[in-house]
This record gives structure tokens, sequence and C-alpha cells, in this order.
């Protein structure tokens, strides 16, 4: 188990519950904790680590043994099947490149079968396309047409009949050893686990669908899910909120737009990642969009940043400055004031390879969904023009599509959300 932390609505498990059995064997799931994942802080650490153990809970009452191992996934894992004898090994996907490393070490070093499970996408990434997509538009009717084989009810997990004997996880323990960055600490107004997931999917489908299609893009409207970190950690199936949503009484408008971001949107950064070995840096964006930014990159930038200063929020402007401060503050930036947030720091870096590397490294170190694709396609839409199309040219942009401030407050009430986020 890695990317996929639940027991529930989980295809991995299950796959790895009917062959263990098929095989008449026992089922053990791993969690390998890295000593470091992509310099992840401790605020990160503690929703997983929350989440998790409500995995070894439920589990146990599945009477199925749950492990942490805490080391290099590549060394431990191995080490484990082979003292374990195990009879095969299930993993869940990831198309970052992390995991894709770590999962081709260990199968190189194991003598028995590795399976991997698309638990994260409804319909799974590598079926859905086997080519990196132009758009939102390239890929949708690719999704639609095998969504109907996908979407469908989850069977049960069944326990095993006879519970484990190994300890229990020593919790208290593993979070002490932890050496995860304590500068960056959790949040305290989104609870973490699977219960805590569907609560929020609760709260959204009755509260907040109803009217999604018109109010998502107001950051004071309170109109969005907070559902991407639970998605980030895998705590809730993409699959069983589509069914959650589908099944709502919310206008057909409100559902429509929300399976659009949940699905298409969600799978096409998934393809983003999958297929473009740059996903995470400037040479990952299109030719058309290096050429033009190349075109403008001698313009005079009016202000210039350096990646501590935004860190801080000590740019000229507010509006900017208080979405900074939602993302230190509560480990999300409002979905649309994220495009604007990255855009901004497009016109007010030396480059348009350094704005990227700022992007992603404020955007990873203090988002809760950090270090996932959205955030990374997201970014890459952002500054370099991913699954958009060329723009009237202007200054330091070139070609890449232009937000400003008066464009925000056409939109909502920028001062309220900048007094909502002041200090």
């Amino acid at each position: 188990m890695s990317r996929d932390q639940r027991v529930r609505q989980n295809w991995a498990l299950l796959f790895a519950r009917h062959k263990a059995a098929v095989m008449q064997q026992p089922l053990v799931v791993v969690f390998t904790l890295a000593p470091s994942f992509l310099g992840a802080p401790l605020r990160h650490y503690d929703f997983m680590l929350n989440g998790l153990q409500e995995v070894d809970a439920d589990l146990r009452g599945l009477n199925i043994l749950f492990m942490l191992l805490q080391n290099e996934p590549t060394e431990a894992l191995p080490r484990f099947a082979a003292t374990m004898k195990a009879g095969l090994v299930v993993t869940d996907y990831s198309p970052l490149h992390i995991s894709r490393r770590w999962k081709n070490a260990i199968a190189e070093q194991l003598t028995i079968p590795l399976y991997e499970v698309d638990a994260h996408n409804i319909v799974p990434c590598w079926m859905a396309s086997q080519k990196l997509e132009y758009s939102a538009r390239t890929i949708r009717p690719k999704i639609n047409a095998l969504l109907g084989n996908f979407l469908t009810p989850f069977p049960e997990l069944e326990p095993l009949p006879m519970p484990p004997q190994e300890p229990l996880v020593e919790w208290k323990s593993i979070r002490q050893k932890l050496h995860a960055d304590p500068s960056v600490p959790p949040v305290n107004w989104l609870l973490p686990g699977k219960k805590a997931a569907a609560d929020c999917l609760n709260s959204f489908v009755q509260h907040k669908l109803s009217g999604y299609a018109v109010q998502r893009n107001d950051p004071n409207a309170d109109a969005i899910s907070n559902l991407s970190p639970y998605l980030h950690f895998g705590q809730i199936s993409a699959q069983f909120i589509a069914t959650k949503v589908m099944e709502s009484y919310a206008p057909e408008e409100d559902r429509k737009a929300f399976l659009e971001e949940l699905i298409v949107r969600r799978e096409l950064s998934e393809n983003y990642c999958a297929y473009n070995e740059h996903y995470d840096s400037y040479e990952g964006i299109p030719n058309w969009a290096k050429e033009t930014l190349a075109k403008h990159s001698s313009d005079k930038r009016e202000y210039l940043y350096t990646v501590e200063e935004f860190e801080r929020s000590a740019t000229h402007e507010p509006l900017w400055n208080a979405a900074q401060r939602e993302l230190v503050q509560s480990g999300k930036i409002h979905g649309y004031m994220r495009m604007y947030w990255a855009k901004k720091i497009l016109e007010w870096s030396r480059t348009p390879m350094e704005a990227f590397d700022i992007a992603i490294a404020l955007n990873d170190r203090y988002a809760l969904d950090g270090r996932d694709p959205n955030g990374y396609t997201g970014i890459a839409w952002s500054i370099g023009g991913v699954h958009d199309r060329p723009w009237f040219e202007r200054a330091v942009y070139g070609k890449i599509r232009y937000m400003n401030a008066n464009g925000c407050a056409r939109k909502f009430d920028v001062n309220r959300y900048v007094a909502q986020w002041q200090h």
C-alpha cells in the first residue's frame, strides 16, 4: 500500500485479497515509510500517519495484518517479501518518478510476480490513453467511452478467517522517530482519515454541490469540496465520490461541473505525469510555450522577488500575499486563486524556469495535496500553457494566458478575500 491509503473501495487491496483466496495464502498489507519523501514536512506526515492508523484498525477488524516498515522501500520491501516467503506482491499505481523508480528497483530484486493496480483513477491511466494527451478535449471522449466499464459498484472486502498473530504497530514510537521538518505544522481545520473524508464528502454533497457550477470560482463562497487532500493520500476513492455525486439530487449542471473536475481534469493530470518525463520542470511544457516565453525572457519585469520573499508573502500586492498566506496557514489555495498565484510568480520572477521551480517548491512544501499530478499539471498550465492554447501576446507572458487582479475583482469580492488572510 503506497498511494491509496484506505481499506474500503480499494481495487488494489481487493485484487490482493482475491489472489490470497485463490492461492489459499494469508494476506499482509505493508506500508513502507521512507525517511524522506520529496522533502515532505511534518504537515504531510502527520496527515498521512493519522490516516494510516485508521487503516491499521480497519484491517485488524478484517483479520488482515498491517505492517509499517521504516526504511527505503527499495530495501525494506524485497527483504520483507523474502522473510515472509511471499507468493506475490500487489501495489497501487502512481505516475510520479519516485514511485516508478521504487517499483522498478523492487521488481528487479523480486523473484515473484509484482502486480500494479490503478486504484486511484476511475479509468486506469494506461487504459484511458497510451500517449500524452493535448488537452481535456482530446482525453474526454476516451474516458467517457470507458467510464461505463469502470464506474461500477465495489465488492465487499472479505475478512480473513484467522486473526494475525503479529504485534501491533507502535504508532507513538513511529511519530517520535520522524525526521520531518516541524516548521510546517499540521493544520487544524481539516481532520485526516477515511471517516473525516466520508464526512467531508457528505457535507459537500448535501450543502455545497447545489450551486457548484456557478460558485466554484469564488474563493469567498465556500463552495469547494475540500476533498483534494483526502484524494491525494488515497483516504477516499474518486470512484466512490463520483458515485455519491451522481446519486445526489443536486442540479445536473452542478453534478456535471464537479464530475468534469473529478474525472476528466484529474485523469488528464495523471496522463500528463505518466507520459511526460519532465512533468515537474520547465522542460516539460510544449514547444510553442517555450518559444514565446524565450522571446519575452528579456522583457522588463516591473517587480522581481526571490523565493524567500514569495514564501514570506512579501510582494507589493495584497491579493497575491493573501493567496500565499492561505497556502502557508491552511495547506491549500482555492483553485481559482492557485492559478492566479502561479501566474504572478511567472510575472515577478527573473526567468520562466525560475518561476516554475519556485511554484513547485512552495506548492509541494505547504499544500496538503502537494507532490501530486494535479499540482504539477496546474503549475504547468499556469506558467507553461500545458493543456491550453496560445493567447494574445503581451510582455513577459508572451502568448501564455494572462490573469490580473482586475479580472479577479470582476469575479469575486477581492477585499473580503484579502481581509480573511490578512495576517
